[in-house]
């Protein structure tokens, strides 16, 4: 009965203590019974989601569910936590007959906040995806250019076989019928020089052969070379630092990688005009310069030049350039690049060289 305050008569002097009837307590703790039921299952455990129950002014933790409430002890931290939730998503208020005013405080799932970041994942393997199969297949032409590289330096190199034996044979023939010996040395320095290069060219696919040589000696031998063989209205000059070592070459291959050159340069000039080869080591490289005076290049074709098959020219297949980016490049571990063109001024090709490891 002390729950129930007590009617008084003061006339008559008497009171009446009186308690809650039975249907009526039945009631009342039916009524917090459900409250109770919906607080805990309708708000916090059906929900998938982190979510705290509070009062009115948010400063006492009624019910929550995902959310370590003992790291919240502090007020400072509740507050903390509560601004950064309703930063995302506002309270919602509720109503709870016979508790007042209560504030929902909630987070997005784990799940959800997965969801929102599925896309872009998603994105990122597909981009993954097409980068791998991008480098497969570009491993793949590569390795299909090499073949065809192959087979042509081979078949090449085949072709090249019977002249060449003819030639010698010739040679032969010529010296024993008393033909002026100078000229003959002339032509058998020509045929000795394609049988390397023919017997080089048969081994292409297979690991290179490189001797320790002096760069500079090679340089200067491949110009002495060329000079009887290059129109007489090309001036051609070499200019050549001091000796400072040895590098690891393939000679027949890096002689023909400047030869290639000068015969380029010959053509760009039509026959006339200067080329200048300069050679010098620069520290522990080895920098060759081939420079003409010819017709230059345009830069979108001076970006274009090492590719297999392009070519400027009327007659030619394009792949002196290419072959030759292959031979510096993947045999000896330099560069080859357009150091400077001008249209219409010339063309300056540089190689660079470094001792491999």
């Amino acid at each position: 009965m002390g729950t129930n305050p007590p009617i008084r008569f003061e006339e008559v002097g008497q009171t009446i203590y009186y308690s809650e009837s039975v249907r009526l307590r039945e009631l009342r703790e039916a009524m917090s019974e459900l409250i109770e039921s919906f607080i805990s299952e309708t708000v916090i455990n059906s929900a998938s989601v982190p979510v705290m129950l509070l009062d009115s002014t948010a400063t006492r933790i009624v019910k929550s569910q995902g959310i370590d409430v003992s790291s919240l002890s502090d007020p400072e931290a509740l507050k903390e936590r509560l601004r950064a939730m309703a930063g995302d998503n506002a309270p919602i208020p509720v109503y709870l007959p016979g508790e007042g005013w209560n504030l929902v405080f909630y987070e997005e799932s784990l799940v959800l906040t997965q969801l929102r970041f599925f896309p872009a994942v998603q994105l990122l393997l597909i981009a993954a995806f097409l980068l791998v199969a991008y480098l497969v297949f570009s491993a793949s032409r590569r390795a299909e250019q090499n073949r065809v590289w192959v087979g042509m330096a081979k078949e090449t190199a085949h072709q090249l076989g019977t002249p060449l034996s003819s030639l010698m044979a010739w040679s032969s023939l010529l010296s024993a019928r008393g033909v002026d010996p100078e000229a003959l040395s002339e032509m058998d320095k020509d045929i000795a020089r394609l049988q390397v290069v023919a017997e080089r060219f048969s081994k292409i696919g297979s690991e290179a052969d490189l001797t320790p040589a002096d760069p500079l000696q090679v340089v200067a031998e491949t110009v002495n070379y060329m000079r009887p063989r290059i129109s007489k209205n090309v001036s051609l000059s070499l200019e050549s630092g001091k000796p400072h070592g040895e590098l690891a070459l393939s000679r027949p291959l890096f002689s023909w990688v400047l030869e290639n050159l000068l015969r380029n340069a010959v053509d760009a000039m039509e026959g006339e005009g200067t080329l200048a080869v300069r050679a010098a080591w620069e520290g522990d490289e080895v920098h060759v310069e081939v420079e003409d005076n010819g017709k230059g290049m345009t830069k979108s074709v001076a970006r274009r030049v090492f590719e297999p098959g392009f070519t400027t020219k009327s007659r030619g297949w394009g792949l002196g350039l290419s072959l030759s980016k292959r031979i510096v490049e993947e045999t000896h571990g330099g560069q080859v690049f357009v150091d400077w063109t001008e249209p219409g001024e010339g063309t300056r090709f540089k190689l660079v060289f470094r001792p491999q490891a």
